[in-house]
């Protein structure tokens, strides 16, 4: 293998694949990124065996070859490269990769490609196409809710559901559940339901590019893999065994309060709570206030710690129905404002022990429920 590549370009896609290297493996070759010559580019692909990342960059190809070169080593020297032209060279007799550039030389030890394992190749043809930011701005209000906890694996996915012209992703950690609709713009023959690792959707959405881009979605059938592609990127991930919960239940169908309220000012406001309450359990207290005929609304966000002190801010907004007080987790809170675009929101309560429900104001395409905390 003789390559000459931008040291930008290199840098670039190792950074894109570096994410699904294995850092702990018995097998060696999983803490390797495969560098091969492909029509004509260099594809440079790494993979866990549960999470697969390929990327392919413009290269000149004076003779082709593949190797498996230690990820950390190759990563941490072409980002210390000077900014200019990479040659590589394979030995095959050594496996060891020589890298130059300006007056640096270097040698890589390297592991055979056999030894690689195979990345499956996708049939396009069968490709569902959705347009990048609208997918990546799914997967920002959806997958954050996604559970952390490895005791319920099923949680830690993202429910994804197509029908006719229509996507929803929900997730959801026993705590709280975010649902966000879409439309495709050509529809399925037959729905379709995966379960997909939020880690593999949150990686997707790392390096696909904001733009006009479609992303190229192809769920094979019996091989429990999704196999997403965007531009010169391909995402492969290991689908999650199981059943999803029926979240639909979960969603509260009425309410007694509903507040209208600034995104800005109560994201802000939880900030502010959020420094006194991380102390505790991340407890902040809503009181949601309703004006009447002549007072004005308003909720009362508070937060207590008895090391640091307290915190109070009001915030104006519109209620429709009783005033009600309740303790929600501050952190779930602002992490739920954090991905929601629209200026205002709108949150529905009915109890201080009933879930409450934050949605989008303008659209019903997004619905977030979050359990309270006891008032104690």
């Amino acid at each position: 293998m003789k390559v000459t590549i931008l040291q930008e370009n290199l840098a670039h896609g190792l950074s894109i694949v570096s994410r699904a290297v294995s850092p702990r493996s018995t097998l060696p070759v999983l803490a390797n990124v495969l560098v091969a010559t492909d029509e004509g580019r260099l594809r440079l692909s790494a993979t866990n065996l549960e999470l697969g990342i390929s990327c392919w960059l413009g290269a000149r190809i004076d003779e082709e070859g593949s190797t498996t070169v230690p990820a950390r080593t190759i990563t941490d020297l072409v980002n210390t490269l000077p900014g200019e032209q990479v040659n590589l060279s394979l030995d095959t007799n050594t496996q060891t990769l020589n890298v130059r550039s300006g007056a640096s030389n270097t040698d890589i030890k390297c592991i055979d490609a056999q030894e690689f394992p195979p990345l499956p190749v996708p049939n396009l043809d069968e490709a569902l196409h959705i347009n990048v930011s609208d997918f990546k701005e799914m997967i920002q209000q959806v997958a954050f809710a996604a559970s952390t906890d490895e005791a319920r694996p099923v949680l830690m996915g993202v429910l994804v559901t197509l029908d006719k012209d229509k996507i929803t992703m929900a997730a959801a950690d026993g705590f709280r559940l975010s649902v966000r609709k879409a439309r495709i713009s050509s529809a399925v023959q037959q729905p379709v339901s995966a379960i997909i690792p939020a880690r593999a959707l949150n990686e997707l959405a790392r390096v696909a590019a904001d733009g006009n881009e479609t992303i190229a979605m192809v769920i094979p059938q019996g091989r429990g893999q999704v196999i997403f592609r965007v531009k010169d990127v391909e995402v492969v991930s290991q689908l999650i065994d199981g059943t999803f919960p029926d979240y639909e239940q979960i969603i509260p169908r009425s309410y007694k309060s509903r507040t209208l309220v600034s995104t800005a000012s109560l994201l802000k406001a939880c900030k502010q709570a959020e420094i006194f309450a991380r102390e505790g359990s991340n407890v902040a207290r809503l009181d949601i206030k309703a004006g009447g005929d002549l007072g004005s609304s308003e909720i009362e966000i508070s937060a207590t710690s008895e090391e640091t002190g307290s915190n109070e801010t009001i915030v104006e907004a519109t209620v429709d129905g009783i005033g009600l007080l309740i303790a929600f987790n501050v952190k779930f809170l602002r992490e739920v404002l954090e991905v929601i675009k629209s200026p205002n929101v709108a949150i529905e309560t009915s109890a201080p022990n009933a879930p409450g429900v934050i949605k989008t104001v303008g659209d019903d395409d997004f619905i977030h429920v979050i359990m309270p905390m006891h008032l104690g």
